[in-house]
């Protein structure tokens, strides 16, 4: 593979993408958590190239507002009206020397290919080095060619020529090597040669692909780099093959994780993001996604049936039918079934947050238990407390958010209310049913409910001749001890 990084990268990305049939540009749409466009991009600059450019045309207010909110440094070029590739490429480089020529190996890539990889493209380049081209195009071996370019080369294996299938002989038609769109070009040969591309061609547009022809017409050599796999240059031009690369970009990072000791239950039901990081022995139940900046710590457990966006999973810790957003679960909490972590959560080591819980912007202490059917929000508990059932913090009074504070080593009864601002210190204890309003000194026990009375007869005489009524009176006419 070559060392030396090429002069630039010209990303193509000004196509309307008509078959998407969507108001997103074409290299908007996302993969693993990556735009097409941002794939392609992502795998230029593992070249370290001296520069990089994207030209963008359709919708360009949308895709560089998405390119810099990525990486503020991308630099774009404008094509105003899309009139080919070679035009395309020819606003990339003017784009470029407007600041200082262009010189050494430029690269060529597609902004909807987003499987191809930093180390085809690597491979593509040290060909290109190696072999001294003037253009190398990154060529594919495919089971069906139907409608691709043909690659036709000559007895040494230089490509005497791109040959589009519709223009081809059945002799062409029988090769199954195809175009991909992607090249490396000698910068210097490549901007004389599209000053004299022509448009006199059914579509009226600038083909980069009659610069080959050109440059070997000059007596330059024209080469070839396989990839290894096909897939890695397969555009995306509708909904069905978008499904497709994501599929094959899913497995292949579930792959990755699996070879790096990842235990995936069943990859088929399992999607992750580029994104997603993992340690040894992570285990990753069915139906589970994993989402964003998402890590996965070792030992821990994930799933099945739980959405994971830019959440950290402690080491041993288990996270059951849940869904989480930027939350943190320290190590070895628990978590579920049936939970939501909203965005600010952090469980410490042991803790949990059991069935039909919800947290929100809350941190939650070391061993402190939130079992069941509770709502957490704009709070902070202390360590080793236990929140009773059916508890809620009562965080809005309709204008604002208020904090609730809970110490360590509290027990708080069930079916409690906390209405914030209030503070519940080390120790103390409520009794199940009250609405804490009032701050509660550490060691007490605080009671916030009415005084219970029974009114003796009231069925008979509100509900007479109902169930519980003639319920009431069977049981009230049973002679004592009979049952």
């Amino acid at each position: 593979m070559s060392a030396t990084p090429p002069a630039a990268v010209v990303v193509l990305a000004a196509g309307e993408g008509t078959r998407m049939k969507s108001k997103t540009p074409k290299v908007l749409h996302e993969i693993c958590g990556r735009s097409l466009v941002g794939h392609v991009v992502s795998a230029a600059q593992e070249l370290r190239p001296d520069r990089l450019v994207v030209v963008v045309g359709h919708a360009r207010e949308q895709v560089v507002a998405h390119l810099t909110a990525a990486d503020a440094e991308i630099r774009t070029a404008v094509q105003e009206e899309q009139n080919g590739t070679g035009h395309a490429v020819r606003m990339g480089l003017e784009e470029l020397a407007a600041e200082r020529a262009v010189d050494g190996t430029v690269i060529v890539v597609c902004g909807d290919t987003p499987l191809l990889t930093g180390e085809t493209l690597r491979a593509l380049a040290a060909t290109h080095a190696a072999d001294g081209n003037a253009v190398t195009v990154l060529t594919a071996e495919v089971p069906d060619a139907t409608g691709y370019g043909r690659i036709v080369r000559d007895a040494a294996g230089a490509v005497t020529a791109i040959v589009e299938h519709k223009d081809a002989d059945d002799a062409t038609r029988a090769i199954r090597e195809i175009n991909s769109g992607v090249f490396a070009f000698d910068g210097a040969l490549l901007a004389d040669a599209l000053g004299k591309v022509r448009t006199d061609n059914s579509q009226g547009e600038e083909y980069l692909t009659d610069v080959l022809g050109i440059l070997r017409a000059a007596g330059h050599r024209v080469g070839a780099s396989v990839a290894g796999d096909h897939r890695e240059i397969a555009g995306i031009n509708n909904r069905v093959q978008l499904a497709e690369a994501r599929r094959t970009l899913n497995d292949r990072l579930l792959e990755r994780a699996m070879l790096g000791g990842v235990t995936v239950v069943d990859p088929a039901s399992t999607f992750v993001d580029v994104t997603v990081t993992f340690e040894p022995d992570a285990v990753v139940h069915p139906g589970t996604q994993l989402l964003g900046a998402t890590h996965v710590g070792a030992d821990a457990e994930v799933g099945p049936n739980s959405r994971l966006q830019d959440t950290s999973v402690g080491a041993g810790a288990r996270v059951d039918n849940t869904v989480a957003d930027g939350a943190v679960v320290g190590d070895e909490a628990l978590v579920g079934p049936y939970a939501y972590l909203r965005p600010g959560t952090r469980l410490g080591v042991k803790a949990k947050a059991g069935t039909y819980v919800e947290m929100k912007n809350a941190s939650i202490g070391a061993g402190t238990k939130v079992p069941h059917l509770s709502y957490v929000g704009d709070a902070t508990i202390g360590e080793h407390s236990n929140i009773g059932a059916a508890s809620v913090f009562v965080n809005y009074d309709g204008q604002d958010k208020h904090h609730t504070t809970i110490g360590s080593h509290c027990r708080t009864g069930s079916d409690n209310m906390f209405v914030a601002p209030v503070t519940v210190g080390d120790g103390a204890y409520t009794a199940a049913g009250s609405v804490i309003t009032k701050d509660v000194p550490p060691g007490s026990l605080a009671v916030a409910r009415g005084q219970q009375r029974n009114i003796a007869g009231w069925v008979a005489r509100k509900r007479p001749g109902s169930a519980a009524a003639k319920a009431a009176q069977a049981a009230s006419s049973e002679p004592e001890g009979e049952s």
